[in-house]
This record gives C-alpha cells, sequence and structure tokens, in this order.
C-alpha cells in the first residue's frame, strides 16, 4: 500500500475545493437564469422617517432596511429588517390609536403591523417615478402617498383630490401631510414649493427662495392650519405655525430626513439618517436610533 506524502494529500484537497467552488457558481448562474434565485435583502439601518404616538409620548423610527425602533408610548409591532425587500422603507404612518403601522416601499409596497390594515399599493406595478412619502388619514381607515413627481395614490377612504403628476415641476416632491380633517393634503418639494388638494389651505412657501440645504419633510399644526417645513441641516420653516427653534445653526452629524409635531401643536421633533432626535417645543426626547 502507497502512502501519499502530506504534500499530495493538499493538492487534492485543493483540487477538490476548486471543483466544488466551480460547480456551486455553475448552479447559482443557472439559477439566475432561471429566475430561481431569491431578491437579495435591503439592509442598513439607515433611518428615513419617523411617526408619532397619539399622545405625542413617543416616535417610531423606520430605517431603509425596514426595521423599526419604538421609543416612549410607542408599542413595537414587528418590522421588516428580516425579509427580503423588493425596494428599500422610504416611510412609515401609525394608526390612529397608535396600536399599528404602515411601512411604505419606494416602489409603493405596503406593509401593515398591528391594527394597521392593508387597502392597496402599487408594489405590483410600474412607477413613472419612486414613492416618496405616505399620510394616513385621521380615522386610519386609508391612506395615500406621493411619487417623487407629484403623482398622489389613494387607498381605503382616502379621497384623490389632484396631484402634480402632469405637470413639470422646478423641484420634486419629497414629502405629504394630510389636513385634520383628512379631506386635504399637501406635498412639498425640496426646494420649499407647496402644493395644497381639497381642504388644504395654502399658507406660504419657499419655493425661489435660496435654501443652504434642500426642504426634506413637513408637518402640519392642528391649531392653525399652518405647517412646519424642515430642511436636511436641521432648518424650520414655519408657516402659520410657531416657531420653537431648528438645528439650522449647528453642525450635524447626519443630514435630517423627517419631521413630526405633537399633537397639541405646540412642538416637533426631526430625526437624522443615522437616528439621532432633535425636539423642540412640548416635544419630549425618548431615545434615539443612534
Amino acid at each position: 500500500m502507497t502512502e501519499m506524502s502530506g504534500r499530495g494529500r493538499f493538492r487534492i484537497v485543493t483540487v477538490a475545493i476548486a471543483m466544488v467552488a466551480l460547480m456551486s457558481a455553475s448552479m447559482v448562474g443557472l439559477a439566475a437564469r432561471a429566475g430561481a434565485s431569491p431578491l437579495p435583502r435591503v439592509t442598513g439601518f439607515n433611518f428615513v422617517s419617523m411617526a408619532s404616538t397619539p399622545s405625542g409620548n413617543g416616535y417610531w423610527l423606520a430605517a431603509s432596511g425596514g426595521k423599526v425602533e419604538a421609543f416612549g408610548d410607542a408599542v413595537f409591532h414587528g418590522d421588516q429588517s428580516k425579509s427580503a425587500l423588493n425596494s428599500p422603507i422610504i416611510g412609515i404612518a401609525a394608526t390612529h390609536d397608535g396600536n399599528g403601522y404602515w411601512l411604505l416601499g419606494r416602489d409603493g409596497g405596503v406593509f401593515t403591523f398591528g391594527d394597521a390594515q392593508f387597502y392597496g399599493s402599487t408594489g405590483n406595478i410600474v412607477l413613472n417615478n419612486p414613492v416618496v412619502g405616505m399620510a394616513a388619514t385621521p380615522d386610519g381607515m386609508g391612506y395615500r402617498f406621493v411619487a417623487s413627481d407629484g403623482g398622489v395614490f389613494c387607498y381605503g377612504d382616502a379621497q384623490f383630490y389632484g396631484s402634480t403628476g402632469d405637470k413639470q415641476l422646478n423641484k420634486p416632491v419629497v414629502g405629504m401631510a394630510s389636513t385634520a380633517s383628512g379631506n386635504g393634503y399637501y406635498l412639498v418639494a425640496s426646494d420649499g414649493g407647496i402644493f395644497t388638494f381639497g381642504d388644504a389651505p395654502f399658507q406660504g412657501s419657499k419655493g425661489g427662495a435660496r435654501l443652504n440645504k434642500s426642504v426634506v419633510g413637513m408637518s402640519t399644526d392642528p391649531n392653525t392650519g399652518g405647517y412646519w417645513l424642515v430642511a436636511g441641516d436641521g432648518g424650520i420653516f414655519s408657516f402659520n405655525a410657531p416657531f420653537f427653534g431648528s438645528a439650522g445653526n449647528i453642525t450635524l452629524n447626519q443630514s435630517i430626513v423627517a419631521m413630526t409635531s405633537t399633537p397639541t401643536g405646540m412642538g416637533y421633533r426631526f430625526v437624522a439618517h443615522d437616528g439621532g432626535i432633535f425636539t423642540y417645543g412640548d416635544a419630549g426626547f425618548f431615545g434615539s436610533g443612534v
């Protein structure tokens, strides 16, 4: 019986490993061509949106990879962080009682948690432009979302009052907000331009003004019917709504991505990409995603 040297055994093992790797690569290639490969999971905890609880004493943060974090009296009802996503998450909206929430994908896919009901989505159709924002109706029986061209999609009891989908915009739409009645909504563009529909009154805008950073979101004042706009540097622009402060004069680690106001209208919060939370007025701080 001939004994093989250690070097010979090493060469055989190396060749065997190479052959297995080659066969595996070929099988993966065949699966991909056959359309059998699973969708890659969208990863990362890059925070993109926030929603307040009905009491204002808590909030949820949503990340692009589907992760949700809850703070204060906000209850965690689940998320998509362990699921494959066709498109990154771009928004979160809470139900009227705070016992659930919706997550919205950039393709208009809707994911429901807690008592949030599914009323429809655009996840199975090809959109002209990506979805950028969402707003639920006050009774929680419907929702709307908006694409960057201002196209508006309505589901459940959310009525359609118009859009900018057929107009040439100076800058893309970056968000939306519902009126207190739910019978109207605002669209906001990155240059601070405001578009109103239904019973949403126009209170002013930053359209045409020179901004240090682009506007990234808005929130409404339940007392005055006015609204706030927030820019990527934390700058706040108030229109028929009180000013409580901003981060526009400080250096941020990450840019701001979204804001919410408190139910009293006497404060607001915003969140940065890294999960940093900035609070003003009667908006309490209950934790951050940092």
